[in-house]
């Protein structure tokens, strides 16, 4: 069987140039006579990867010197335990609440401080991003937290919020290097690379480094510090030593694409494709606002769980995979990152067009 249209909102796409990369270096990787599944975190050849794999990313996102980059384990998820503890000194954190992961961590603050909900597009299903040009932002804040891109509702921050001078922190899992970042605007910016940059198992973090200190709650655990992370310069246990050769590969195949903002417009032109069609169709609709909706997650519905399910059938046996909407929301979701080619989103926008005319 060929390469399908894989539309997953995550694990995803990865650009098939690096999978062929990697599949020519798996029996031997540079000479080693290993793959790099099988050397030791602690060789040459690894450390030579990892540090590769940090300039690059520091290359492409332009991170300022006072900023440490961490190659982590335990998912996003495992973070909204670890920024509470390493960052509650006042024990009080603000969160804008836009969808399942900004509300999870949210909860999660809870059982180590006091975590207060400013704003939230719950009432609308998070449908849209509320207005946060002037929040009630608590006076003992230790930081200001966000998802910046939700992937189940199809939201994007378009506009950061004004946290009125405190720390902003930001889950950035599936909109991470699809556009610049201003690195400077956030205290820590992280997320899970399994959506845009790699495989399953890293979790890449930035944090200014007046945040890392051993300065954190009672019982935060030596792996949950952010300190033990970055003493060892991400290496106080073995990472997830392949994950990180993946992520360094995607690093310097989004440098030849001409780095991130390149990335954006490239991004911006198929997301243009396929929320033009579903302004125009008379069968499927998006469920964003309009001025919110994000360049990489596409969530629509037919507004019939019967045609829904009959669309990802058909689209599933024409090889466009995992379109079916989370389980949480339904509907279809087109998940369009960095490494979904033009040509994907074009055939994808086809098919739809001939289900609605052979549909209606």
């Amino acid at each position: 069987m060929g390469r399908v249209y894989n539309f997953s909102a995550g694990p995803a796409v990865l650009p098939e140039e690096v999978l062929q990369e990697a599949a020519a270096e798996m029996m031997d990787y540079k000479g080693s006579g290993m793959s790099v599944m099988e050397m030791s975190h602690r060789s040459k050849w690894f450390d030579d990867i990892i540090k590769e794999a940090e300039k690059d990313l520091r290359d492409l996102m332009n991170i300022p010197d006072n900023y440490k980059v961490l190659f982590l384990q335990g998912g996003a998820s495992q973070q909204f335990s670890a920024i509470p503890m390493n960052l509650m000194k006042n024990g009080v954190a603000d969160f804008i609440v836009t969808g399942q992961w900004a509300k999870k961590a949210y909860e999660e603050a809870g059982k180590y401080g006091k975590a207060v909900k400013i704003a939230s597009s719950e009432d609308k299903t998070f449908s849209y991003i509320p207005d946060c040009s002037d929040l009630p932002i608590d006076d003992d804040a230790d930081y200001v937290y966000i998802c910046e891109n939700n992937t189940i509702y199809g939201t994007k921050f378009k506009t950061l919020p004004n946290t009125k001078g405190k720390t902003l922190v930001a889950d950035v899992s599936s909109c991470f290097l699809s556009e610049p970042h201003d690195v400077e605007k956030y205290g820590i910016i992280y997320g899970g690379v399994q959506k845009n940059i790699g495989p399953a198992g890293v979790v890449i973090s930035i944090i200014r480094e007046d945040l890392i200190t051993d300065d954190v709650l009672p019982g935060t655990p030596t792996m949950l510090k952010f300190k033990t992370q970055a003493d060892k310069d991400s290496l106080y246990n073995t990472p997830p030593c392949y994950g990180i050769y993946i992520c360094g590969k995607v690093f310097k195949w989004l440098k030849k694409q001409g780095g991130l903002a390149a990335m954006k417009e490239l991004n911006e032109k198929k997301a243009k494709i396929l929320y033009d069609f579903l302004d125009e169709s008379k069968m499927f609709k998006g469920t964003v606002v309009k001025e919110d909706r994000s360049l990489m997650n596409a969530p629509f519905v037919t507004g019939d769980k019967d045609l829904d399910a009959k669309f990802v059938k058909e689209a599933t046996a024409a090889g466009f995979v995992n379109l079916k909407g989370h389980r949480s929301v339904g509907g279809m979701r087109a998940s369009i990152y960095n490494a979904m080619p033009m040509e994907g989103v074009e055939k994808l926008v086809a098919f739809m067009r001939r289900f609605e005319e052979e549909n209606l």
